[in-house]
């Protein structure tokens, strides 16, 4: 009788126990799901744990598709609430509020709120992922190394690199009729430019297949199944993934890049050299922020992981991001030859104007290269979404008494819009025409946003 007792005492003990583990896990991958219902925000009703991303984690949609379904559920709506696994965000879809957001009341949303452990992964500690006045105060330093001034002077680097990649396609054609990937040779001719112009590194990527600089540009910005792991963590519990300190960004990668950019700026200390270019904005900042910035305390003192991190966020974000949108472009011209033969008259046109001279008269008159490359810009949005964290209370205009809590994190669905039919009719065609004066005239603001708007602009938008 006592075996037959106790045996069934330690089944309701595993069953009670198991109901109250299960329980738990319940309440903790939903206690936030009730936020949007409490503050009367339309939103979709999410799945415990995975939010309204749940085919995205799983591999079953891409970011464009999933953030597209929420955004056209809600047609009518200035904004609309999901859930990015157990994360409340809040999806701005009004381009006037996504203007005040980004430009008129930029001061109240200031953070991209991205948590990443700068003790672990060095590109956090990037003008990208940082907050507050530390942002503020590296942007200001960095800003002087993208003036038009600086970026003139890069014609003659840039047409070198030019002739090269044109050399190096001659022969490919001579040698195989099969074809070749374009992506992998722009960014191959963006690595060399940015070396060169940015760093004075003439690194030849171009003709060199074993080149260290693709292989771990190609292993920060490719699909790896560990770091994607990591990265859906840190969605779901960024305590875990800072005590276990795992990286979201490959070490060997970030090792290699600090080697470099910390040895091309010991060497242009050591021997006094000057360029007009962005390691010298770099230098220049780190002379000012870590050599004399004696005042600063805390996190909001600079060092030297500081000036590196946004060598290498300048050096690998710029060569990934010219590359892909340039793949795009001529992937769209060899599907519109019309668009293809009117983008070749343009440039002989005005090559025979100045002369065969690549200036930047020259460049600045290519009126309709602009318009091509807009529209690749608007089709193939290289970042997805927008995202912002209010780092002030914000009452939203137009709508009653609704406040942005400070804290909030907010998405802008910078792809979506651009597909969407109320600014751009029949929004998979790719038509360069959108982009006349007159066209985006007509449009509102804020609804051409493929560097960001307002104050965090993407840094590069005008190089």
């Amino acid at each position: 009788m006592i075996p037959y007792i106790l045996i069934d005492w330690l089944f309701d003990s595993v069953v009670l126990s198991l109901f109250t583990v299960i329980t738990i896990i319940y309440y903790l991958s939903t206690s936030t799901y009730d936020k949007w219902r409490k503050l009367n925000v339309q939103h979709i009703h999410p799945v415990p744990l995975f939010g309204n991303v749940f085919k995205m984690i799983m591999g079953l949609e891409d970011q464009i598709t999933a953030f597209g379904r929420i955004y056209r559920r809600f047609p009518n709506s200035k904004i609309c609430g999901f859930y990015q696994m157990r994360t409340p965000f809040l999806m701005i879809r009004d381009p006037e509020l996504i203007d005040a957001i980004t430009i008129k009341d930029f001061s109240h949303f200031t953070d991209h709120g991205l948590e990443f452990d700068p003790s672990i992964n060095l590109l956090a500690r990037s003008l990208f992922f940082a907050n507050g006045q530390k942002w503020k105060v590296m942007r200001q330093k960095l800003s002087p190394g993208f003036t038009s001034g600086k970026l003139k002077c890069t014609n003659d680097q840039i047409k070198e690199c030019s002739d090269q990649l044109i050399q190096f396609v001659d022969e490919k054609l001579s040698k195989q009729s099969d074809g070749f990937d374009v992506k992998e040779i722009f960014g191959k001719f963006t690595t060399d430019v940015i070396g060169t112009c940015a760093f004075g590194l003439k690194l030849d990527t171009i003709t060199d297949s074993d080149s260290n600089f693709r292989k771990y540009l190609n292993e920060i910005f490719g699909n790896n199944f560990k770091q994607t792991c990591i990265m859906m963590l840190g969605m779901v519990f960024p305590k875990v993934v800072k005590f276990f300190k795992l990286r979201s960004f490959p070490l060997e990668a970030s090792n290699f890049f600090y080697s470099v950019f910390t040895d091309v700026i010991d060497y242009r200390t050591k021997n006094s050299v000057v360029r007009n270019d962005l390691a010298q904005t770099l230098m220049e900042a780190r002379k000012e922020l870590v050599l004399n910035g004696d005042n600063a305390t805390g996190d909001e003192k600079f060092t030297d992981l500081d000036i590196i991190s946004n060598a290498i966020l300048l050096f690998t974000a710029g060569a990934e991001t010219v590359s892909v949108t340039a793949a795009f472009c001529l992937y769209e011209l060899a599907l519109n030859r019309d668009i293809q033969n009117k983008l070749r008259d343009e440039i002989n046109s005005k090559n025979e104007k100045y002369g065969g001279q690549f200036t930047n008269e020259f460049l600045m008159d290519l009126h309709y290269a602009d318009m091509v490359l807009e529209e690749t810009h608007r089709m193939y949005s290289i970042t997805v979404n927008i995202i912002r964290q209010a780092t002030q209370t914000f009452k939203v205009p137009g709508m009653d008494s609704f406040i942005i809590e400070k804290g909030q994190k907010i998405v802008i669905p910078m792809s979506s819009i651009h597909h969407d039919p109320k600014y751009y009719p029949n929004p998979k065609t790719f038509d360069p025409e959108r982009f006349t004066k007159e066209e985006k005239s007509k449009r509102p603001n804020s609804t051409f946003l493929p560097f960001g708007e307002g104050p965090r602009h993407c840094i590069g938008m005008y190089s």
